[in-house]
């Protein structure tokens, strides 16, 4: 039951992402109605309701028919699926520390998801949810650093060194590639996704999330060139295979931790 309202929940955020995603770049503000790309007109609130309204509408507009994105039900079902898996492994309603750590994930999960599709249909990184993703890591890591102090653990064990470190690291490594390809390997927005996602995984689990991105990138790319959709001089953006890394390895190594052991 507690599953159900997470992925619930997940949908309506879902559908809150989209609004961000398609008003982000229109450079418009996220509060009012949504309306309809194609004829402008209001949606109404029975046609707004998470991947039911795509299904009972045909994925076609009810005034012009003009057709939905599949991106909408996407990003619902994704954002929902993320939402199940933060509450099933980190969701504990008697733990206060349970309860910030949640919302924390829930938050920079609903702000990655926004980062993925962003960075795929428009191949940058909205620097405004860089800053915003920044500014609640910084948050979480300030609190959990005085729950541990609180705790008795000693500086060098606190969370927040290896958040930094992990943090420093995957910056530095992506500065690399950008600095010394002169762009042509990696774009800025992957030196500032790098970061956010070195700061989230930590050291050593940065690690092991670059691992699953770059396995993932490449197996993609390769799909693409073996499918002639694309050649080797063709422009993938990064950015949505950080972002899977990152999601993947949060609940890999929450699920079987000893796989750090193979890493370190």
């Amino acid at each position: 039951m507690t599953l159900l309202i997470f992925f619930i929940l997940g949908l309506i955020i879902g559908s809150f992402l989209n609004v961000i995603i398609y008003r982000l770049r229109l450079v418009d503000t996220i509060l009012g109605r949504s309306n309809c790309p194609h004829c402008k007109s209001q949606i109404r609130w029975y046609d707004n309701i998470p991947l039911f309204s795509f299904i009972l509408l045909g994925a076609k507009c009810r005034d012009c028919e003009g057709k939905i994105s599949w991106q909408y039900p996407m990003v619902e079902f994704f954002t929902g699926l993320i939402f199940v898996m933060v509450g099933r492994y980190f969701f504990n309603f008697l733990d206060f520390y349970s309860l910030w750590e949640t919302g924390f994930y829930l938050i920079i999960a609903s702000l990655l998801i926004v980062l993925l599709v962003y960075d795929w249909q428009y191949m940058e990184v909205p620097i405004l949810i860089f800053w915003i993703m920044l500014g609640v890591i910084i948050a979480n890591l300030v609190f959990i650093s005085f729950y541990e102090i609180r705790m008795g653990l000693d500086f060098k064990s606190l969370s927040i060194m290896y958040s930094l470190t992990g943090g420093f690291m995957a910056w530095l490594f992506f500065f690399c590639l950008v600095f010394f390809s002169k762009e042509k390997w990696m774009g800025w927005g992957d030196v500032y996704v790098g970061l956010i996602m070195g700061l989230i995984l930590g050291w050593p689990s940065v690690l092991f999330g670059l691992l699953l991105a770059f396995t993932i990138g490449s197996i993609y790319s390769v799909g693409i060139i073996l499918s002639k959709k694309g050649d080797m001089k063709s422009e993938v953006p990064f950015v949505p295979f950080l972002v899977i890394g990152t999601f993947l390895a949060i609940f890999i190594t929450r699920e079987f931790p000893f796989v750090l052991s193979y890493i370190i």
